[in-house]
Formats: C-alpha cells, structure tokens, sequence
C-alpha cells in the first residue's frame, strides 16, 4: 500500500484531489478528525493534556478547545508542548489507522495535513503532494466556502506558510488555476495520483 501525504494551504483544492483519492479505493485520514476523535475520545490524551495545562475541561469533563487554545495561543512554550503531547498519539493513531487500511487492502493511504512537513507525518509518507493555487483565488474560495469578510479570509491566508514552502518541501506539486473547473483541475490530480501509485 502507498502512503501519500497531501497539504498546502486553505482553499487550494486539497479536498478535490482527496476525492480523486477516494474513487481510486484510497483511505483519507485527515489529520484534524483524527486530533478532533482523539480530544473526544482518549482518556490518556486527556489526562496528558490536564496534567500539563490543568482546567481545560468543560462541565461534562471534555476537553474545552476554547479553554485550550487561551492557554497554549499566548504562550509559545506551552504551544510547544501542546504539539509534543498531541503529536505522540495522533502518530499513534495514524499508524493504528494505516494498519487497518492495508489490512483492508486499500491500494492506497492519504495523509491529509496542512502541518504535515512541520509534523514529521511526512516522513511516513512514500510521496508528499503540495496542492497550490493564486492567493486572489483561495481567499475568493474561503470567502464563498465559509460565508467570512473579505479582511478575514486575507487573514487567514496570510497566516499560512507561503506557497513556495509547499513547493520547495514536497515531491510533487498539483497547481489549481484561475481557468481551472472541479472537472480540470480532479483530471489532472487523477492523471498524477495514477503516476504516483503506478
């Protein structure tokens, strides 16, 4: 089974080339659901976390993002730390999910993380694709996709490491034009996904 691993920033079409994926029989792991089940699910990811940050939890004993994110967002250290504690079992978590996959006979695995170089997911991974389009057009998409101002999707595209960090650190690049449709730009994504698993 290969392992992909597919990042790039907000609104470049990740999730257009994820469902090309998905109709080659690929299983998508999306690094956020997992964190996200992780939170909901993991006592020993819970207990790591209030050991580190304390009262982090919500009334029913889950942990508070909102709380969390007070904490870890204005201090660096514990931001760091956050990470270290997180990324031990989201790793264990992708590898127990990989497992699953190939015993499910998946021809392939795709690893979708916008941190997934920073992470060290990539590592993993038999080939990283950097999905990249315009600025102009990812804030028009973010705009549209999640009905947010102008000044607030600018923001969150700036915030986001720049295109040539995608370009420099992945194996492969899958550019998304201004000209391009859903229907070009899944025929393109398609035509590399068969080159890269061939």
């Amino acid at each position: 089974m290969k392992i992909l691993g597919i990042t790039g920033p907000t609104g470049a079409g990740k999730t257009t080339a994820l469902n090309v994926l998905t109709s080659l029989g690929a299983c998508i792991l999306d690094a956020d659901a997992v964190y996200h089940d992780l939170l909901e699910q993991s006592r020993a990811l819970r207990e790591a976390l209030t050991g580190r940050f304390g009262d982090i939890c919500d009334e029913t004993g889950k942990i508070d993002r909102k709380k969390l994110g007070g904490v870890v967002f204005t201090d660096p250290a514990a931001l760091t730390d956050l990470n270290g504690i997180t990324h031990r079992f989201m790793e264990a978590e992708l590898d127990r999910r990989l497992r699953e996959a190939e015993q499910e006979g998946r021809p392939a695995a795709a690893i979708d993380a916008i941190a997934l170089l920073e992470s060290g997911f990539g590592a993993k991974c038999d080939a990283t694709v950097a999905v990249v389009a315009p600025a102009e057009l990812r804030v028009r998409r973010i705009m549209a996709r999640e009905g947010i101002p102008e000044d607030y999707a600018r923001k969150r595209v700036n915030a986001q490491k720049p295109e040539s960090f995608f370009r420099e650190s992945c194996d492969y690049v899958l550019e998304n034009n201004e000209d391009d449709t859903p229907e070009t730009f899944g025929a393109r994504a398609l035509a590399l996904f068969l080159t890269i698993l061939e």
